[in-house]
């Protein structure tokens, strides 16, 4: 396992070991290392202060990143670690940071502290390994469990909750008994957590591979931060096309999206207004017309409040309101090509395979209908067909020649792009100038 350890990561660890020091790889590395999967990052833990980081490596490459606490960040040529003292913590009065900390002179005594058994394990750079708390057996039985007493664990910081939770999508893991009480006792400390590190965990779970059972499993926590879900739980949705009420399959459909942060995100709430939109007709049918314009807003507002950046909160909502958009011919294609833009256009197509895949059986028959729907629009995109305003024969200032400006040329413009994706009109400059005089003729 040392092997796997980068060499930029063993120079910090032997450097401090030559000035007479001793450190730990600790946290998610030493796990992740484990676990044959790659680190991110990499956290170091140490008897030496931080003044003797900044000593030992100049202050050049480094960075008093949480003094207070007794962290430093150590950069080299093309990576960095955290070195933080060992450490006790005091009381958390906030729900998320330390009020104080003891220096300790003791590895063991800084493992007590931490959140997740299989977090609190230390590697030394001869490859000792220290495990106080069973964290190797747990990652045996892929199982999270507290360092200690859970309730103290979560009442330290809230945000351990949403992180098990994202630890059970990332890694598939099951959450132990004890833990899973504890995180659903004090579930509602999540709202006093600010909505940035919420964020961060949130999208880390609709990303995770096993986030069907989990969003199964934990709604109720999640709607501590989305009460606009609760709604979807358990509700029936009375139509052929689905076996599953509106979370589960909800659930389903962010399971089967493709691996991209947007789609995820947009199969999370594409459906958040179902409930709102929810209508039996004569026949106990279910509909749900207009769905995906209400859902658009309700999760643009959702977005907003979780502080997603305003692009991604853009696209979302985009894909949310199309998500139900019949595309049945060359001409349907052109036009979403014209709406969306490319990118946009195939993560939609992504959102209706997630969305169908999470439907009755016969609805899976529409993939292949999906997939010539691609083929087709990367054969107009690569042979240049017009679908886009740039693309037309004409322009503003053509259309200025022959009368028609300001806005009646923007309007006229979009009705020529119409003419000729609907193909009632060629997309040459003489056929264009007949097309907009005769809409100036008829007013």
């Amino acid at each position: 396992m040392i092997d796997r350890i980068p060499f930029e990561i063993k120079n910090i660890m032997h450097k401090i070991r030559n000035e007479g020091f001793t450190s730990y790889l600790v946290g998610g590395c030493v796990r992740d290392l484990l676990m044959d999967r790659e680190p991110n990052d990499f956290d170091i833990a140490s008897n030496a202060m931080p003044d003797d980081i900044i000593r030992i490596f100049g202050s050049e490459n480094t960075c008093p990143t949480g003094i207070k606490y007794g962290t430093v960040t150590v950069f080299t040529e093309s990576m960095q670690a955290e070195i933080t003292r060992y450490r006790c913590d005091g009381e958390y009065s906030d729900f998320r940071t330390p009020d104080e900390v003891t220096f300790v002179d003791d590895i063991h005594a800084d493992l007590v502290r931490r959140d997740f058994t299989i977090n609190a394990l230390a590697l030394g750079i001869d490859g000792e390994i220290i495990d106080d708390f069973g964290g190797i057996e747990h990652i045996r039985s892929k199982t999270i469990s507290c360092v200690g007493e859970p309730c103290k664990r979560f009442s330290e910081d809230a945000l351990r909750i949403l992180r098990a939770v994202r630890f059970a999508s990332e890694l598939d893991f099951e959450i132990a008994p004890e833990t899973n009480a504890a995180m659903l006792a004090l579930k509602d400390n999540l709202k006093k957590i600010s909505a940035e590190r919420i964020n961060k965990e949130f999208v880390r779970i609709v990303c995770g591979r096993n986030s069907r059972r989990v969003l199964s499993r934990y709604s109720d926590i999640l709607a501590v931060f989305i009460p606009e879900i609760k709604k979807s739980v358990g509700f029936e949705q009375y139509s052929p096309y689905h076996k599953y009420t509106v979370w589960e399959h909800t659930a389903k459909a962010v399971s089967k999206a493709a691996d991209k942060p947007l789609v995820k995100l947009t199969m999370f709430f594409h459906d958040i207004s179902k409930p709102d939109s929810f209508y039996l007709d004569e026949t106990g049918r279910g509909h749900f017309k207009g769905h995906g314009k209400v859902g658009a807003a309700a999760a643009k507002e959702i977005m907003k409040r979780l502080k997603f950046d305003n692009k991604t909160i853009s696209d979302v909502t985009t894909l949310i309101y199309f998500h139900s958009e019949d595309i049945e011919s060359d001409a349907d294609i052109k036009k979403l090509l014209s709406k969306l833009g490319e990118e946009l256009f195939f993560a939609l197509l992504d959102v209706k395979r997630a969305d169908n895949s999470a439907k009755n059986d016969f609805v899976l028959e529409e993939l292949s209908e999906i997939d010539e729907i691609e083929k087709n629009a990367r054969h107009i995109i690569t042979s240049g067909e017009c679908y886009s305003l740039r693309q037309l024969a004409v322009n503003g200032n053509d259309l200025a020649e022959i009368g028609i400006t300001g806005r009646n040329a923007g309007v006229t413009l979009d009705t020529l792009l119409n003419l000729v994706i609907e193909g009632k009109t060629e997309n040459t400059r003489s056929e264009l100038i007949s097309a907009a005089l005769e809409i100036l003729r008829k007013g």
